[in-house]
């Protein structure tokens, strides 16, 4: 009796993936908020590319790449991953520049919430997709003539890659322990940025803008990687693309504290069918762990 009790501890005693997830999407949401004034001063490109930078730095001094480990058939997911990263990362700061960030992440959000509806293998599952669409048109308000096209452009290629994000992140997780896997794809993330980035801040950086930058990147990207990654081994990607249904209203509640950003009625309307869209497409989604080490992964796994 006794070892059968103590047999279960450590997975009582585990972190509940949904509350890593719900982490993650606060510190997000709260670096995105105050990266806001990095942006105007390095620009959404440089801006992405330091916090990345910065951000690989820290795993690389948290976890030794596991290079001897990488086999031919990691590549596509390890790159894509990093690639997919960078571009999320510059397309989302450069909607943020134009629009509310409680609008980006709503928008953001149709690309988990379609993976959701996709993987459910269910054709009524596509109503809520179309139904968080919904109330993205209403935060929008298209018929004041006020949108900016560019700006909803950015957040919808953002939600594109915030799909293939989640899909590369299970992989990753599954393949490599620990924290190896980021440790090998934030320097690809920082290099993809780079590319946009270095010539956009050149010019603009100082001290003070990297001590800055080194802050919000534990915000974003180091914390929520770390935290999403422990979470997508233990979620279906379906179940942790719909538990996201919380990010848009986080975003607006910290829009509000930190940017003063005021949705009207219409929006907020707007805001709840999305969060209503992704909370009525949840469907548990535990995920067994596929062997013992990955049950000593999930219980030990270093932060």
């Amino acid at each position: 009796m006794t070892a059968r009790l103590s047999a279960r501890l450590p997975a009582r005693a585990a972190v509940p993936p949904w509350a890593l997830a719900v982490t993650a999407m606060l510190s997000v949401q709260l670096g995105s908020a105050l990266s806001v004034g990095l942006v105007e001063t390095i620009g959404p490109a440089g801006t992405a590319w330091l916090r990345q930078s910065l951000g690989a730095l820290v795993f690389l001094a948290l976890a030794r790449p596991p290079l001897r480990d990488v086999r031919r058939r990691d590549l596509p997911a390890l790159l894509g991953l990093g690639v997919t990263t960078g571009i999320v990362t510059i397309a989302f700061l450069a909607a943020l520049e134009r629009i509310p960030l409680g609008t980006v992440v709503a928008i953001e959000f149709l690309g988990p919430l379609t993976v959701a509806a996709v993987r459910s293998h269910a054709v009524r599952a596509l109503v809520w997709p179309a139904l968080a669409l919904s109330g993205v048109v209403l935060l929008t308000e298209p018929w004041h003539g006020t949108v900016d096209p560019a700006g909803v452009a950015y957040a919808a290629l953002a939600a594109v890659g915030w799909g293939v994000y989640i899909v590369l992140t299970q992989q990753v997780g599954d393949r490599f322990a620990g924290l190896g896997g980021l440790s090998l794809v934030a320097p690809v993330a920082a290099v993809t940025a780079a590319v946009v980035g270095i010539p956009q801040a050149a010019g603009h950086l100082s001290a003070g803008v990297v001590v800055t930058a080194a802050g919000l990147a534990l915000l974003m990207p180091v914390l929520p990687f770390a935290l999403e990654l422990l979470a997508l081994r233990r979620l279906t990607s379906a179940a942790f693309g719909t538990l996201m249904a919380l990010e848009p209203a986080i975003g607006v509640l910290l829009g509000a504290l930190v940017l003063h950003q005021r949705p009207t009625p219409t929006q907020v309307l707007g805001i709840a069918l999305v969060v209503v869209a992704g909370a009525a497409a949840q469907r548990g989604g535990r995920r067994p762990p596929t062997d013992g080490r990955q049950v000593a992964a999930l219980v030990h796994e270093p932060l």
